[in-house]
């Protein structure tokens, strides 16, 4: 008998790690997969943890392969057990049915994918997917709007609406289309371009804009190329989700953020076509979630606007999930016109929503702290946080608003934005159950922020104001508990009754946390702080609300008296919430009877002004007071990049080390300046001072050096003989700029003596960029945990071993 294709299972919620399974006769085999892991790390890993032979499938790529045995059980019924190290994974039927009894979590899947060394063990790899009913969460009270629905779903949102799909994000994904495809859009864009005569932008810019305004129907694309959907889909799915194999920065988070507006911002094209070949889509999930759609279009649902949709599908996934309660962060409620507009078409659906699937959703309207920089021609206004706040006083009387969140990458001193909360606390003043939530001690550059926070609240309130119910989201980075500062923290934690949320998966991917022993959890459960978690993101980083309990569970050892503290916090919050809800939903409603709708949301207060510290501190504009010394990087050298004091924060001086130094006086010596340069960040501090100093080659040196700065690093600079090379970014997220300038252009040398989460994301950039960086870390520095989880990509250094081995690769190059 001919073996056949018989069934086919994930072992991840990406879909990332896929087991075929194959039927000749009674006999079943499987060939497990991870296609979308190129470096082959995870695979390799995942075979060596369970003593299983790596084999090569026709392309070349790694597979594990094997036979699963058949059991028969008590009714005298048929069924093969699926095993991976003595774990049962699942139970396989006749008739193709798959019952999945453990799967690996987004955490062990990206550490594994990383390293050419994988550390943790069985138990905390692949996971038992159960959870005592008892402690099993309810609620997800920390997750970003556009991060909550899975790949599949946003593909079946953007088949049934038909969205405008751009040619840049085609081509950017090398998509296949068929000639008809081809020869639409290239007809489309000649129109396009046509717009862009008299544009200012050149070269690439002008290309890449006349690509992101040339759109194909999305759906076209998939149902009418069959022929190339597997590989289309397979494509985008990956597009829609966290870097794959290893950890991510923030830099990547925004990206795919961009890449998700496409479907979660979607407009519709212009040119509509008829649904036709969705029993031919190959996935399961894609199909049967569109096939509903039009269900629902016929239904109740017949009005549905993509962002209707978008809710109706985010309560269907808390459901399924087991999910009463959740509070949604979201930007669009502090922008104007556009959180009136949204707010209305949530009071349209969210009834009916709720009615099938029983889950309170709200919102949190959040406030970025930065603005975003990754849309680089985006206008933003000086005053945007009076303009955010402004609009927050506006809806925050409705009752969907639950709060407002402070959100973005934590790379500014909370309390920068101290008038700012001044006004939020006022609001919160107004509305007793209002939430502030801040962003705080996601990483450790500034160990602070949760004490900070919590005390600018307390500092803002009103007389005789009592403290507003206020969360902080991640807390991952403190002070020591056991200090003074510690103990001051955990102080203001209780007496304010601050409760703490986690996020385990998005700490790991992205980069903020990779010794999970470090993560402070189980410290704040036993000194009885309050304690909830939530997904950040949920489809975004691979994971969902079961899947990050489970984390949490078994990566952290939580016991049950752990799980229970976690679920009576979460219990009493949600209590709060709801009651909170239904009492603004009265008088709101109350309102109605009497005004329009966007009548209730008109705010005749004085307008808020804010004003911002940013300016006090980084006084000047690099681009003026370097004007002189700014260069291009040279593209006839080879970059030795030199981490050794501008990535730190905290006040934590970097110390020179005798020995350490010796690695920078054999490569100054053995070096030719004709083929090298050097790049450094702003410090001038350490051993990029020493750099400087010993340059008796003349080396040119180039200081990558923020946006704005201020006067002491201006005369700190302006001392050397050193280039400039101004970052678009302030002053903590310089390693965008490294990455943007050299780890994704071109192969280079990092060197790297000193740092913390800076540090960190400075290395990862350089391990996942395109150019191939060579990574030396030295081994007394504070990265070496990071160095260790990047086994094979990174080597830890002493004294001056390398320094051949740089000398030869540098040369390879330049010949």
């Amino acid at each position: 008998m001919k073996i056949c294709r018989f069934a086919q299972f994930y072992l991840d919620l990406e879909k990332d790690i896929i087991v075929e399974l194959y039927k000749e006769n009674d006999r079943l085999s499987y060939i497990l997969r991870t296609p979308n892991h190129h470096t082959g790390n995870l695979i390799s890993n995942l075979a060596k943890l369970c003593d299983l032979k790596l084999y090569k499938d026709e392309n070349g790529l790694k597979i594990i392969k094997g036979e699963i045995p058949a059991y028969i059980d008590g009714n005298n019924n048929r069924i093969y057990i699926f095993r991976l190290g003595n774990t049962k994974v699942a139970n396989i039927y006749d008739d193709g049915k798959v019952e999945l009894k453990a799967s690996i979590p987004a955490i062990s899947k990206t550490l594994m994918s990383q390293t050419k060394d994988y550390k943790l063990d069985i138990a905390k790899t692949i996971i038992k997917t159960y959870i005592k009913e008892e402690y099993k969460f309810t609620s997800d009270f920390h997750v970003h709007m556009n991060g909550i629905l899975s790949p599949d779903i946003l593909i079946a949102l953007g088949i049934y609406h038909q969205i405008r799909y751009p040619l840049y994000y085609v081509r950017k994904l090398n998509l296949v289309l068929t000639p008809r495809q081809e020869k639409l859009l290239e007809r489309q864009r000649k129109k396009v371009s046509r717009q862009f005569e008299d544009s200012e932008l050149k070269g690439r810019y002008l290309e890449r804009r006349i690509d992101d305004n040339t759109y194909i129907n999305f759906a076209d694309l998939i149902l009418n190329n069959l022929a190339n959907m597997k590989d289309n889909i397979s494509k985008i799915r990956a597009s829609l989700s966290i870097m794959k194999d290893g950890q991510a920065v923030f830099t990547n988070l925004e990206k795919v953020y961009l890449y998700r507006y496409v479907f979660t911002k979607g407009i519709t094209h212009e040119r509509l076509i008829k649904l036709k070949n969705i029993k031919k889509i190959y996935d399961k999930q894609i199909k049967e979630s569109l096939l509903q759609m039009i269900d629902d279009h016929e239904g109740i649902y017949e009005d549905n606007t993509l962002f209707k949709d978008k809710l109706l599908w985010i309560g269907r996934t808390y459901r399924n999930s087991g999910i009463d309660y959740v509070e949604i962060s979201d930007t669009t409620l502090v922008k104007p016109y556009l959180a009136v507009k949204m707010l209305r078409e949530v009071h349209e659906v969210m009834p009916k929503i709720f009615d099938e699937t029983k889950v309170y959703i709200r919102f949190l309207a959040a406030i970025r702290r930065i603005p975003l920089t990754i849309i680089k021609d985006s206008k933003i206004d000086e005053d945007y946080l009076s303009e955010n706040i402004n609009v927050l006083s506006s809806i925050a009387i409705d009752p969907y608003v639950a709060g407002c969140d402070i959100v973005g990458e934590e790379i500014n001193d909370i309390r920068e934005l101290k008038d700012a909360f001044f006004h939020i606390v006022k609001i919160a003043r107004k509305y007793p159950g209002f939430v502030i939530r801040i962003h705080a001690g996601e990483n450790d550059s500034l160990t602070d922020n949760v004490y900070n926070s919590i005390k600018m609240v307390k500092d803002c309130l009103g007389k005789k104001q009592k403290m507003p119910k206020m969360r902080i989201g991640h807390g991952l980075y403190t002070a020591n508990l056991n200090s003074k500062k510690g103990k001051e923290l955990i102080k203001i934690i209780k007496d304010n009754n601050v409760t703490l949320e986690f996020q385990i998966s998005s700490n790991v991917r992205l980069n903020n946390l990779t010794n999970l022993e470090a993560h402070p959890l189980k410290k704040y459960l036993d000194k009885n702080l309050d304690c909830v978690v939530g997904t950040d993101g949920m489809a975004l980083y691979g994971t969902n609300c079961i899947d990050e309990q489970l984390s949490l569970e078994k990566l952290l050892e939580l016991n049950d008296d752990d799980l229970l503290k976690i679920k009576n916090n979460e219990t009493r919050l949600v209590c709060e919430a709801i009651s909170d809800f239904k009492k603004k939903l009265k008088k709101f409603n109350n309102l109605l009877n009497k005004k329009e709708f966007t009548e209730i949301f008109i705010n005749t207060k004085k307008r808020f002004k804010t004003t911002s510290s940013h300016k006090d501190r980084y006084i000047e504009d690099s681009v003026v007071v370097f004007k002189e010394r700014i260069k291009e990087l040279p593209w006839d050298r080879y970059p030795v990049v030199v981490a050794g004091g501008s990535f730190n924060s905290n006040n934590r001086k970097t110390k020179l080390n005798s020995k350490a130094r010796l690695f920078i006086n054999e490569l100054l010596d053995k070096l030719n300046p004709d083929e090298v340069f050097f790049v450094i960040g702003d410090s001038i501090d350490a051993y990029e001072k020493y750099l400087i100093r010993n340059n008796k080659k003349s080396f040119k040196i180039f200081a990558i050096v923020p946006n704005y700065i201020d006067k002491q690093k201006k005369e700190k600079i302006l001392k050397e003989k050193i280039n400039i090379r101004v970052s678009p970014e302030r002053e903590m997220g310089l390693y965008k700029s490294f990455n943007y300038e050299i780890f994704e252009r071109r192969p280079s040398i990092v060197i790297a003596y000193d740092g913390n989460s800076q540090g960190f994301n400075l290395i990862q950039e350089a391990r996942n960029g395109k150019g191939k960086a060579s990574i030396y870390v030295y081994e007394n520095s504070p990265l070496i945990d990071k160095a260790r989880s990047l086994y094979g990509y990174v080597k830890i250094f002493e004294a001056d071993e390398y320094t051949n081995e740089v000398v030869k690769k540098i040369r390879e190059n330049n010949n």
